[in-house]
C-alpha cells in the first residue's frame, strides 16, 4: 500500500532557517557602522557642519575633503529627508450637508 493514506506530516522536513524567522534577504541599513555613508565635501568648514548633522541624526559617515571634486552629500540628504504621505480631504457621505454651504444634502447638490 501507499504511505499517502497513513503518513501525517511533511515528507520533506521544513528547513530550520524558515521556521525560526531567519531573514535571508536582509539588506544592511545605510549609515550604520557596518555600512557607513561615504560623503565628499569641499572645505573643512563644510566638514564640521556635515559632521554635526551626522552626529545629530545618530548616523555613521566617512567624510572626505577634496577641493577639486564636486560635493556629494546626496546619501545623507536622502536619509534625512522623510517622505510624507499624501493626505486628501475626506469626501462627505451622501446624506450629510453639502460643504459648499447650500444647505442641501451632498447627494442632491455636488455629489451628482
Amino acid at each position: 500500500m501507499s504511505d499517502k493514506f497513513f503518513f501525517k506530516g511533511r515528507k520533506t522536513p521544513k528547513p530550520k532557517h524558515e521556521s525560526y524567522g531567519y531573514n535571508t534577504k536582509r539588506v544592511a541599513k545605510r549609515g550604520t557602522e557596518s555600512n557607513p555613508l561615504n560623503l565628499i565635501v569641499n572645505s573643512e568648514a563644510r566638514e564640521i557642519e556635515i559632521k554635526q548633522r551626522v552626529f545629530d541624526s545618530e548616523l555613521v559617515a566617512n567624510i572626505v575633503i577634496d577641493v577639486n571634486a564636486v560635493e556629494d552629500i546626496g546619501a545623507l540628504e536622502q536619509l534625512l529627508t522623510k517622505v510624507k504621505p499624501v493626505v486628501s480631504d475626506k469626501k462627505p457621505d451622501r446624506n450629510q450637508a453639502c460643504p459648499c454651504g447650500s444647505g442641501d444634502k451632498y447627494k442632491k447638490c455636488c455629489g451628482k
